[in-house]
């Protein structure tokens, strides 16, 4: 058989007659012969790989349980469709030499604005991209949440329970050291949260919003540097699920009760939320689902089809209301207890 015929065997079997086909097929499990996959890959110019680019180290993506969820939503998306996935974290530090180095199709980048130096690397090179948890870019599609809306949802669940010392746990951005300013989903979160509570004739002043990173490490970490700066809130608002299981952990070890002596509200309704004690109040994002409309919309860029228009999905929050937020303590007890 020709190298062509070989081929379409493997590549495009339609072109041949199909007892062409099954007999090239045949005698290629007998030889124990497969398509060399770099060599593919130098012919179709195509690594049937999509990226996703993520600003943090993958150890430390992972331990927030939210990745997780949206991972599978990428990844059962992209296997349906016979691709691969290459996660692009920093390598050694830099997420500009792990961009360089990864070959891929096109890529999903989560929870990098459109201006970081990496996103402006791949729009330089030509790369088909979707922007997840990002500003629109008018070039690409983007898929995000109605994050502020979500939190203001979550600042009105606690000012109707009559709490006024309330206390934000906020996401840290990745380069916090240099630029602690929020950005992005922080920020959209903060601006919801702080939209109410100035409604409510609640100052939030800064030292009210602790900053850590999206794992329960980082919310208990977070919470328990607010408990020793003096900080005594009855309520806790928490940017992720993974910080306010965090802060809830944080608490108890304090000795405090939820909902009794704190509430505590969280971001996302991952599925630890509904198994923790007591259940997690939350707002509700659909993970899984953001990750399969990234992959779709990628696909949809990488095609290029004549006259498509980028798309930008806003996916809607609504707020789940379980055991761990409830009434202000009517009377307020003065805890004097040391971390």
């Amino acid at each position: 058989m020709s190298k062509t015929a070989v081929s379409f065997a493997f590549n495009n079997p339609d072109r041949l007659s199909s007892e062409t086909a099954t007999r090239i097929r045949e005698v290629a499990d007998h030889l124990g012969y497969r398509p060399h996959p770099v060599a593919r890959l130098l012919t179709q110019r195509q690594t049937m790989t999509l990226g996703v680019l993520t600003p943090q180290a993958l150890a430390v993506i992972f331990s927030n349980p939210f990745f997780a969820l949206f991972s599978e939503g990428v990844a059962h998306a992209a296997e349906e469709l016979g691709y691969e996935l290459h996660f692009i974290s920093p390598r050694n530090g830099s997420l500009a030499a792990a961009v360089r180095r990864a070959t891929v199709d096109g890529v999903v980048a989560i929870g990098l604005s459109g201006d970081h130096p990496e996103v402006e690397q791949i729009r330089s090179a030509g790369l088909p991209m979707v922007l997840v948890d990002s500003e629109d870019l008018p070039e690409h599609c983007s898929v995000v949440v109605d994050d502020e809306g979500g939190a203001r949802a979550a600042a009105e669940h606690l000012v109707e329970l009559g709490h006024r010392d309330i206390l934000v746990v906020a996401v840290e951005r990745p380069d916090s050291a240099t630029d602690p300013s929020p950005t992005g989903v922080a920020e959209r979160r903060l601006r919801g949260y702080r939209t109410v509570l100035t409604a409510a004739g609640i100052d939030l002043s800064p030292e009210w919003i602790v900053a850590g990173r999206a794992s329960i490490d980082g919310g208990e970490a977070a919470f328990q540097r607010a408990w020793a700066y003096g900080l005594r809130p009855t309520a806790v608002l928490a940017m992720s699920d993974a910080m306010a299981i965090g802060s809830m952990r944080a608490a108890r070890q304090l000795g405090l009760r939820m909902p009794a002596d704190l509430s505590v509200v969280g971001f996302d309704d991952i599925d630890l939320a509904a198994l923790v004690d007591p259940a997690l109040t939350t707002v509700h994002q659909p993970i899984r689902q953001k990750g399969v409309d990234a992959v779709r919309l990628l696909l949809a860029e990488m095609e290029q089809r004549s006259g498509i228009q980028p798309e930008h999905l806003r996916l809607e929050t609504r707020l789940i209301v379980r055991g761990s937020s409830g009434p202000v303590p009517s009377q307020r007890q003065e805890v004097q207890r040391q971390v």
